[in-house]
């Protein structure tokens, strides 16, 4: 028998180290296929067919680049985003900062929350509002896992549901597969009018994260610790990689698959412009078995979802008022808003949708920050962007930044 050579071994040491340091990128994964991704991937696969199929590939690609960038800055610096920028900002731009900060993180965490209550809601028929409160609650339980058993544990919790989701919402894939002709043809770039413009937004805002910006930084250093040695810092950059590609290749995937199946099974139907007319349409053409894994999706997906919302909205508090709250109490405050909404009747699926618009604005808030940090030699060292890295950046946050103003313009002039 061969005996392997030294170079071999290190070869196959490498790609365990490289497994072993998966992980944050997982857990920020979760905010790409949270319910307000399911509102919004349903609602333009369903009235609009293959037509955006190109703005998830294009989101998801940006979401990469954006992840990478965070986790490396992370890595690189020893220092979360949030807690540089509290650094470089007077104390009146700080609190400004903050602000908008956590008003893209309430609204984030309220479409989580109001997600899993309309998936309880379909499964067992609860009410909203009980359905909101018992997500409060098990998301409290996995916070409480996070705090008393460390990062790995939490992840490890995540990555299961992040596995559930993903069985939830592909397997209706296989009942009814897409037409591939149709779906290539929705790669090439075009709108049809203003509601198709502000679906983009939509799904441009439910999928790169602006509080999963602000979080990765936190998550990868948390995980790694920050390391003296340059050599240290490099190798952990590049298992980094890894974890980002995979994290969000799954999490691409499961939002493409989301609009894929609108499109081939609810398009024309009535009824599907909400998330449980959707689900309703879903199980008369799919089957009840389908249905449920529909239904079990989503109720993985807000619960996972909102447990990581409330982890970033603490990392941004921390990091912009270094005011450390408790986990727990943040998740009892923040789950007010949700509670309202739902209590109040408003459309779950409108609120989700609407929410998502709103993140989409707080984008370049976060990401122009991240681009000029990890383009800074001073703040990053050796770990500075290249030249390339820096072109797509840039690129990426003009693209989000015209895509906005060009909603902004269609909405007040009222085209269609």
């Amino acid at each position: 028998m061969a005996i392997p050579t030294l170079q071999a071994r290190r070869a196959a040491g490498g790609r365990w180290s490289r497994l072993l340091l998966m992980g944050p990128a997982f857990v920020a994964a979760i905010a790409y296929v949270d319910p307000g991704n399911v509102a919004a991937n349903l609602t333009a696969g369903a009235s609009y067919g293959y037509l955006l199929v190109w703005v998830l590939v294009a989101a998801n690609a940006m979401a990469v680049l954006v992840q990478y960038q965070s986790a490396k800055l992370g890595l690189a610096t020893g220092m979360s985003l949030p807690e540089i920028m509290g650094r470089r900002l007077g104390k009146g731009r700080r609190r400004l900062y903050w602000a908008q900060a956590e008003v893209v993180a309430g609204a984030t965490d309220m479409a989580e929350v109001i997600g899993g209550a309309v998936a309880l809601n379909l499964l067992f028929g609860l009410p909203l509002l009980a359905g909101g409160i018992i997500i409060g609650l098990a998301s409290m339980l996995l916070l409480a896992l996070q705090s008393s058993r460390g990062q790995k544990s939490f992840e490890y919790a995540i990555l299961i549901l992040l596995g559930v989701i993903a069985i939830g919402f592909v397997s209706g894939l296989f009942v009814n597969p897409p037409d591939a002709g149709s779906a290539l043809n929705g790669l090439i770039p075009r709108f049809e009018g203003t509601d198709t413009v502000l679906l983009a937004a939509s799904m441009l805002g439910a999928t790169v994260m602006p509080h999963a910006i602000y979080l990765h930084s936190a998550l990868a250093r948390d995980r790694h610790g920050f390391s003296e040695d340059p050599a240290v810092r490099t190798r952990l950059i590049r298992a980094t990689r890894f974890d980002v590609a995979g994290a969000l290749m799954l999490a691409g995937i499961v939002n493409i698959a989301m609009l894929l199946l609108a499109a081939s099974s609810l398009r024309g139907v009535e009824g599907t412009d909400t998330i449980a007319g959707a689900h309703a349409a879903v199980t008369s053409a799919l089957g009840p078995v389908i249905g449920v894994a529909f239904g079990i999706g989503l109720l993985a997906s807000g619960l996972a979802s909102t447990s990581v919302g409330c982890y970033a909205g603490a990392t941004i508090m921390g990091g912009l008022l270094r005011v450390r709250v408790p986990l727990l109490t943040r998740r009892v405050i923040t789950l007010i808003p949700a509670l309202v909404v739902l209590g109040a009747g408003i459309e779950p699926t409108l609120a989700l949708v609407l929410s998502q618009v709103l993140l989409s604005f707080g984008i370049p808030f976060a990401l122009i920050p991240l681009i000029r940090l990890t383009g800074k030699r001073d703040v990053m060292g050796i770990h500075t962007d290249s030249l390339p890295l820096k072109i797509a950046g840039w690129t990426s946050a003009a693209l989000i930044v015209v895509l906005n103003c060009v909603l902004i313009a269609l909405t007040i002039t009222g085209q269609t």
